[in-house]
């Protein structure tokens, strides 16, 4: 039986992680939830799965994974803030399984240097597919990570077709219901900017050899395509249920967390490749990464920002990466990686957005 700290135990991935574990009762075991304020709904989680060790807030939630002997810990915390937890867990000895791909995104090396080989898991959808499909090969026999994209509500657009769209038709995603900023975030490709950064540091990939396709039809999470032209993909129904199942018992699967996909029916897949020039995010997302440092950090702080004044109808939906190149370009790069020059620059970037905003 595997002990269980679920971060983010309110939100949608605990949820769906929660509902996982009340499945297989002889299979996991929560050892601990933390949530960021919804106290009386993780009373209400805590009472139904006997669990005495809860916190509130990231810093509650830090404290807790070191505290708690667990095997692992699933990080759902939604933002940068997920960072503290994640370098807990991993500093703890957990298994970390990772669906917080900010705190990997924003703490780059600090992560990647603290982990053991094999000691993350990938939640995202994406990563778990490519994590799937890389048991296929050796490293070396890896030639390209292809990641999908729904292509969100605006794929086939011109981009002088998408000056004046609303916030609620930036809401309108075609498959997932993720909160205002990460589905905003798939509207402008910033989420998939965010996966290519996130498949470098996780697999050790180049972003050269990182590359993005839109399958709108969201059932082929990823594929990895090896020297030989073989390309091997992941495909189910869209349910986060399966990922976050190998996120707590890899390399094990958990019977039953999802449906198959139903070969009795006609199936059409589709794949496009990306159009950089209405949706640049993914193109400067790799610029980031390659900068490393700070910028990855800067890039996420300055979306974050962009995003909420794009919904308070303060700048265009164009405005949003436009801002954030602006705010990438302003940015010069600190001397040592650190958790405190991290959070300086995150909160130089959101007042640089601030104040590019007006």
């Amino acid at each position: 039986m595997r002990r269980v700290v679920i971060l983010g135990s309110t939100g949608s991935i605990g949820t769906q992680a929660l509902d996982v574990i009340r499945r297989n009762p002889r299979r996991f075991d929560v050892v601990g939830l933390a949530a960021g304020s919804n106290r009386e709904l993780i009373d209400e989680q805590a009472a139904a799965f006997s669990v005495d060790a809860v916190a509130l807030g990231a810093d509650e939630a830090e404290q807790l994974v070191r505290d708690v002997d667990a095997d692992v810990v699933l990080n759902g915390i939604t933002g940068s803030v997920g960072l503290g937890p994640t370098l807990a867990a991993l500093d703890a000895g957990r298994t970390l399984a990772l669906a917080n791909k900010e705190s990997l995104i924003v703490g780059g090396e600090l992560v990647t240097k603290a982990a053991e080989p094999g000691q993350i898991v990938p939640v995202d959808s994406e990563h778990s597919a490519i994590a799937q499909a890389l048991r296929s090969g050796t490293a070396s026999e890896v030639r390209r990570l292809v990641l999908t994209a729904s292509g969100g509500p605006f794929r086939g657009r011109s981009r002088s077709s998408l000056t004046d769209v609303s916030p609620e038709e930036a809401l309108a995603h075609p498959t997932w219901d993720m909160g205002r900023v990460v589905t905003t975030n798939s509207a402008t490709l910033v989420n998939k900017g965010l996966e290519v950064i996130e498949a470098h540091l996780l697999f050790g990939v180049d972003y050269d050899d990182i590359v993005v396709t839109v399958h709108p039809q969201s059932v082929v999470h990823s594929m990895v395509e090896f020297i030989d032209g073989s390309t091997i993909a992941q495909a189910s129904p869209p349910d986060m249920r399966l990922p976050i199942s190998l996120g707590l018992d890899w390399p094990d699967r958990v019977g039953g967390v999802g449906r198959p996909l139903d070969w009795t029916q006609a199936h059409q897949w589709t794949f496009e490749p990306l159009d950089d020039e209405v949706f640049p995010a993914v193109a400067l997302a790799k610029r980031v990464g390659r900068a490393r440092g700070t910028y990855p950090a800067v890039f996420n702080a300055a979306n974050e920002q962009a995003v909420h004044a794009f919904h308070d109808r303060r700048i265009g939906y164009l405005d949003i990466v436009g801002t954030v190149q602006r705010v990438v370009d302003a940015h010069e790069p600190v001397g040592e990686l650190s958790r405190e020059s991290l959070a300086d620059a995150e909160d130089w970037a959101r007042r640089t957005a601030d104040q590019l905003i007006g």
